[in-house]
């Protein structure tokens, strides 16, 4: 089994909050909201009262001061209850993370503590209609005009468009490629910044997924993090620590859609005897843990590496990768153990099943993680 002990005694205090959280809070609501589409606003309030959107982050700017071991723990706990809640809080954590390690101390100490501070939600704008996997072809234009940027373009695939309150916009200031494209920090009121309709998802539909259009949209040019022309490296190594938050989601899902499969298994009959008594369902289900216990250690061992201030990005390249592959793998299995009754809504492993299937898409699809790893072989050794 994986070493999931907790490095100090407030770490195991904190997962046990969360646990009971999640039990009291987010598991009894969470089909109730995906059938309807609403979003659980009062939800992120909730677990921002409770310190829980800002935990991998230091105390000083209103953060938890948590290493990423624990918060990838304390993820995989919220998504294994209601992924849209647990992708929500690595959404968040991901839009805070440009201020934080490209903010001058300026920025930091006048932004960081709202945005940590659990009243505020964030998101991040990276693709484009025209630009996912080639990132660096965004087209978004931010043109200085004194003392503010004038934006124009489309962003897409925003978590959180439309109920956000602050927004990561990269845009392109310059046309050197990606050495052109810069980061602003964007409140949701900015003159100009319209959120469109909410995408029709086949899974997730708690969590608004949408366009932001930017026509002329005028953010002052205090909110650049960082100089013009280093937004991309702001993207790159922000989706690091995001895919880790997606590898930790992954093993939240496929840990429930393994944990209602064996128990359906248990209580299930046939030729009377339960169907967890024969091979082929006792040999997919043990399939079905080998995956998550794997998954499990992949991302524990990146998080430690980057707790440790080792270079991690293959390893959050892998832990993604294999995760969100063993998540869609997990709850198919789910469904086929539960036979019929896998495919109703009355029993959450269809729902598990849909929600899986984004995974394999978000932080860069699972093709994009592939191309990342085999490009850091060939450049570093194995």
């Amino acid at each position: 089994m994986v070493d999931r002990s907790l490095p100090t005694p407030e770490a195991e205090a904190l997962l046990h909050l969360v646990k009971d959280l999640a039990d009291k809070e987010l598991r009894p609501r969470a089909a109730d909201f995906e059938e309807r589409g609403e979003f659980p606003r009062e939800v992120f309030r909730t677990l921002g009262r409770a310190g829980l959107l800002g935990l991998p982050y230091p105390e000083e700017y209103g953060g938890a001061g948590q290493p990423y071991e624990v918060y990838l723990q304390c993820l995989e706990e919220l998504a294994a209850a209601w992924l849209a809640v647990g992708l929500g809080v690595s959404v968040h954590t991901l839009a805070c993370f440009p201020t934080f390690a490209y903010g001058s101390e300026e920025q930091r100490a006048k932004w960081l503590p709202e945005l940590l501070g659990g009243e505020l939600l964030g998101a991040y704008c990276l693709s484009e209609p025209g630009s996912g996997s080639d990132a660096a072809a965004l087209s978004t234009r931010a043109v200085r005009h004194g003392d503010e940027y004038v934006v124009n373009g489309v962003k897409a695939w925003v978590t959180h468009g439309g109920v956000a309150d602050f927004y990561n916009l990269m845009v392109r200031t310059g046309d050197d490629g990606a050495r052109g494209i810069s980061t602003l920090l964007a409140p949701a009121d900015t003159p100009g910044l319209k959120p469109a309709a909410p995408e029709k998802k086949m899974g997730m539909k708690s969590s608004p997924t949408a366009q932001i259009v930017l026509d002329d949209a005028r953010v002052p040019a205090e909110r650049l993090l960082g100089e013009e022309g280093v937004g991309f490296r702001i993207a790159l190594s922000a989706l690091d620590g995001g895919r880790l938050g997606i590898a930790a989601c992954s093993v939240g899902v496929a840990q429930a859609a393994l944990d209602a499969a064996l128990a359906y298994a248990k209580m299930r009959t046939q030729f009377r005897k339960p169907i967890v008594d024969f091979q082929g369902v006792a040999f997919m289900l043990a399939d079905m843990a080998t995956g998550v216990e794997a998954s499990r250690a992949l991302y524990l061992s990146a998080a430690r590496r980057r707790d440790a201030g080792k270079p991690y990005g293959r390893d959050a390249a892998m832990a993604k990768l294999f995760a969100s592959d063993t998540a869609m793998r997990v709850t198919t299995d789910a469904v086929q153990v539960h036979g019929g009754y896998g495919y109703v809504t009355e029993y959450p492993v269809e729902r598990y099943m849909r929600e899986a299937k984004v995974l394999q898409i978000v932080e860069g699809t699972n093709q994009v993680q592939r191309m990342v790893i085999a490009r850091s072989l060939v450049r570093d050794g194995v």
